[in-house]
Parts: structure tokens; C-alpha cells; sequence
């Protein structure tokens, strides 16, 4: 007779995991957790209920008959049991702040937007797209949950999710007078990107003026595409039209970068949105390399 008074959601994942997986090892790996763990959740289930559920050897691990029967029902109690929290999440959305540098942001940001919202509809998402350093300091103030930005100084935190290469770009007829400071377009004075070209130029030697500030990413590729002056951008990202004039001019070769992501998320739900958030970051810069 099942003398069972409640069920542990976790141990009931725990066994779940285990029987599709047939690995206590890959099961942990899974769930973020430790063989030893994984084991603990088992036996606690397995008394509860009063039968065993696994049947494990040093080469196999297999369904006993008992747990063969009780896997449907734990995987109906599990689906309750996220129902349940579906529910109460639809009710009271929890807010996502997330920062998007400018420099960053690219064609795939409304995909990668809605693969995070499909993953987790009851997350509010806020979405702030500015520069690096302003973004990074809005998430230091405790006023954003994460932030997407290139590697900003000497500061090493943040998971890095990709390598970021820069060049000069410009139109291909663009036209540099000899003698004439060269003319440059850049999102804000405060920009990252800016001052790296601003830096490479002044130890060059190579003078120059900015024609175009601000704006936005969007604002800054227009006066490119125009002829208007030339820009650094992530060489992912650069403006159809225009190509890179960095040996054109002879000028300085620029230093690669990292984009990394900051975090302050803890509650289970929102790291797994995070995390997908990432994955898909990833994926779509692969696709793009």
C-alpha cells in the first residue's frame, strides 16, 4: 500500500530526469547539480512512495517495475506543478530590465527579443539600448537586471559571449583629401567605440574631426551611407554599401574587443530566459561568422 502524505517536486524531477536520461551523471549535469544530490533526491522520493523506482548497476541504469508505472504520473504532476506557476507568473508578470549596447544590437535583436519571450511569456521585458558605459553604469545603480555590452576598460566580470572586431568603414567612393583632417561620424562623445577611434588617430598622428555625433546606431550608419564621413563599426555589423577603408587610408589597425553580459538575476525562472537569451546571442553570431 503507497503510504505517501505529499511529493517533493524535486525529487520528483530528480527521477524524471534520471529515467529519460538513464544517468545519474548526466541527470546532475542537467539540473545545475551533484551526482551525490541527485542520488539523495531519489532515495527520498523512493521512501516516500515505498518501492523502488531505479534500478541501478555499475553498468546500467534502468526503470524498476514500479517506477516504469509511476513515471507517467510524475511526469503529470510535474506538468500540474508548472501549470500552477505558469499561472501565478501570467498574474504577476515579474520585470526583466535588460540593456542592449548600441555597438552590439543587430539585425537578429527582434528574434532573439521574441525567442526570450516565448521561453518565459510571463517575464516583463524592458529593453534599453544605449552605449556601453552608460549601460554598464545603469547596472551598477541596481537600475537594470542584465546588460549586452562590449567589454568596457580593464574591468574582467561578465560572461563573454563572443569575440567583436572593428574596422573603418566608409562608402567606396568616399573621398579623403590629403591635408584635410579626416572626417568622422560617432555616436556620442561618452561611446566606447568612439574613443577608440578617436585614441588610434591621435597616436597615429592622423588628424581629424567629427562631422556627425550622435543620433543613434541607426542615425550614424545614415551619415556614412551618405558619404557624409567614415565610422567604426563591428565588422558584423557595418552598413550595407560600405567597405572597409582601414589599408585604403593607411590607418591604424583597430583592437578587438569582447562582448560580455552582466547579470544580477537569481530567481531560478529568469537565469533559464537569460540563458536562452545567450544561447540564441551565440548562435545567431555563428550563423553571422
Amino acid at each position: 500500500m503507497i503510504k505517501v502524505a505529499s511529493l517533493d517536486v524535486e525529487s520528483v524531477q530528480a527521477f524524471v530526469t534520471i529515467a529519460d536520461l538513464r544517468s545519474f551523471t548526466r541527470a546532475a549535469e542537467a539540473l545545475g547539480t551533484t551526482q551525490g544530490a541527485i542520488s539523495v533526491k531519489l532515495r527520498r522520493l523512493e521512501e516516500r512512495i515505498g518501492q523502488r523506482l531505479i534500478e541501478r548497476t555499475p553498468r546500467r541504469v534502468r526503470l524498476s517495475a514500479h517506477g516504469a508505472v509511476f513515471l507517467d504520473r510524475a511526469r503529470d504532476f510535474l506538468a500540474a506543478h508548472e501549470a500552477a506557476l505558469f499561472a501565478l507568473a501570467s498574474a504577476t508578470p515579474r520585470r526583466f530590465g535588460l540593456g542592449i549596447a548600441a555597438h552590439v544590437a543587430g539585425s537578429e535583436l527582434p528574434t532573439l527579443l521574441a525567442q526570450l519571450n516565448a521561453h518565459d511569456p510571463g517575464l516583463r521585458i524592458e529593453v534599453r539600448l544605449e552605449n556601453s558605459r552608460t549601460l554598464l553604469d545603469a547596472f551598477d545603480r541596481g537600475e537594470l537586471d542584465a546588460c549586452i555590452i562590449r567589454r568596457e576598460d580593464d574591468r574582467r566580470d561578465g560572461e563573454v559571449l563572443g569575440p567583436e572586431h572593428f574596422g573603418w568603414f566608409a562608402t567606396p567612393n568616399f573621398e579623403h583629401r590629403q591635408g584635410e583632417p579626416l572626417r568622422l561620424a560617432a555616436l556620442s562623445q561618452s561611446c566606447g567605440v568612439r574613443d577608440v577611434a578617436t585614441r588610434s588617430l591621435d597616436e597615429a598622428g592622423i588628424a581629424w574631426t567629427e562631422v556627425f555625433l550622435g543620433g543613434g546606431s541607426s542615425a550614424v550608419a545614415a551619415a556614412v551611407s551618405a558619404g557624409l564621413a567614415m565610422a567604426i563599426f563591428s565588422c558584423r555589423l557595418a552598413p550595407p554599401g560600405t567597405v572597409e577603408v582601414g589599408e585604403r587610408f593607411r590607418l591604424p589597425r583597430l583592437p578587438s574587443s569582447e562582448i560580455v553580459l552582466h547579470s544580477t538575476l537569481t530567481d531560478f525562472k529568469s537565469r533559464a530566459a537569460l540563458r536562452t537569451l545567450a544561447a540564441a546571442f551565440r548562435e545567431h553570431r555563428a550563423m553571422a561568422g
